[in-house]
């Protein structure tokens, strides 16, 4: 009876039986999916962590969850003839959506050419500092940038990305503590810098620093709430 029942238990412990993929369902997978696949054909654990890198590369290569989530479908059809579970469209789900707004965090914050601020990213940071009831212990130092050339022409496009982002360098190198450095506008930068007792030094400092690169250098105050402030943004941008 004991022996009955040792079987019995190490009958059900023994791990699932593996197989290999055939050639027929080699042909049969969606690109990228290969992984799923054997990791599927091989009974193993880390199906769901292979989905997770999947959605990360679909994300990367540009292909929608939509797709995405219709090829899972395929590949699980092709292996095992059923449809996906939760886990496994959950973790390509989350993983593709985590890459697509990580992408879109980091071209909303910075232009890809200059390294500068948008203009919406200096918004959200100045409204960052009104919650934190600390924008009033900053100001924004604002440069018109000096841009030689026809405007519009592709010239004009590369020189302005470049005066910009030397112009950033700059302005970040004399304000080491700025909650931003941004561009808006055509040929525009905004500091949002500390308002302390090396403001004006540090402004005649940058003043000096790009004295053949800016046509005007100011600081204007922050407003007395986040909604003031936004309308500054909006009419600095259309002065630019």
């Amino acid at each position: 009876m004991r022996l009955f029942a040792w079987v019995g238990r190490t009958r059900a412990s023994a791990p699932p039986e593996t197989r290999d993929l055939t050639p027929e369902q080699r042909a049969a997978l969606p690109e990228r999916f290969e992984a799923v696949a054997e990791a599927l054909a091989e009974r193993s654990s880390y199906v769901a962590e292979a989905c997770w890198v999947l959605g990360l590369d679909l994300a990367d290569s540009g292909v929608s969850l939509g797709e995405g989530l219709e090829d899972l479908r395929l590949t699980t059809q092709t292996v095992e003839q059923r449809d996906p579970v939760f886990t496994e469209m959950h973790a390509l789900s989350v993983a593709w959506s985590e890459a697509t707004l990580g992408y879109l965090h980091t071209i909303s914050c910075a232009d890809p050419l200059t390294g500068l601020a948008t203009l919406a990213h200096l918004r959200e940071r100045i409204s960052d500092l009104y919650r934190e009831a600390t924008a009033r212990s900053h100001a924004l130092v604002i440069t018109d940038a000096h841009l030689p050339g026809a405007p519009g022409s592709k010239i004009d496009n590369i020189a302005t990305a470049r005066r910009m982002s030397l112009l950033g360098q700059t302005a970040r190198s004399v304000f080491a503590g700025a909650a931003a450095v941004g561009q808006i506008g055509h040929s525009r930068m905004v500091v949002v810098a500390p308002r302390d007792e090396t403001l004006v030094r540090r402004l005649g400092l940058l003043r000096r620093m790009v004295e053949h690169s800016a046509d005007r250098i100011w600081i204007e105050g922050l407003p007395e709430n986040d909604t003031s402030a936004g309308f500054l943004l909006d009419e600095l941008a259309r002065g630019a």
